[in-house]
């Protein structure tokens, strides 16, 4: 019972700050760049958003290859990974078009990700993530179940399931790591 309190304590958390991002990145994307300050927030926003999504894909990828190449999305750990990356690039769905924003995520994303993503396949990841979240309203429906707070762990199951198929396909493309 402990570790379920845990857990529910640890989902809530993590859709908590992902309302925060959410809400942070669409009050900047909504306002034009009308000076440099504005356009480096925005920047520091899509690199620290590469950043976040970087660590959880390596974390994504170091269990595939612990699991013998294969997503395992009924593993709670990989789906609260999962979730954490679908929030990070939640801006890539709102700036997709934004080289700017796209370059910055990139940037976090190589430094973050320790040698998984590199200059050579960056924008071929950044795409893939993109795209992933680019036509999707799970990231929205999951933010509110997070906030009616029943079933939180089957929530983000279900989404980590939703998303498994194009997980799969982007850790198997890091086979040569």
């Amino acid at each position: 019972m402990k570790k379920v309190i845990l857990m529910a304590a640890v989902i809530m958390m993590t859709g908590c700050g992902f309302m925060q991002n959410s809400t942070t990145n669409n009050t900047a994307n909504q306002q034009p760049a009308a000076n440099t300050q504005q356009t480096a927030q925005t920047g520091n926003a899509a690199m620290t958003a590469g950043q976040g999504a970087g660590n959880a894909l390596l974390a994504l990828y170091k269990q595939y290859k612990a699991d013998g190449n294969k997503y395992d999305y009924k593993n709670l750990q990989n789906a609260m990974n999962t979730i954490t990356l679908i929030a990070n690039c939640e801006g890539l769905k709102d700036n997709y078009k934004d080289q700017t924003y796209r370059s910055e995520f990139g940037k976090g994303l190589v430094a973050s990700s320790l040698g998984l993503v590199a200059q050579n396949n960056v924008e071929t990841v950044t795409n893939s993530l993109a795209e992933m979240v680019k036509n999707s309203e799970t990231v929205q429906q999951t933010s509110s179940k997070v906030s009616e707070g029943a079933n939180t762990a089957a929530s983000y199951a279900n989404t980590a399931a939703q998303y498994a198929g194009a997980l799969s396909t982007l850790l198997g493309a890091f086979s040569g790591k």
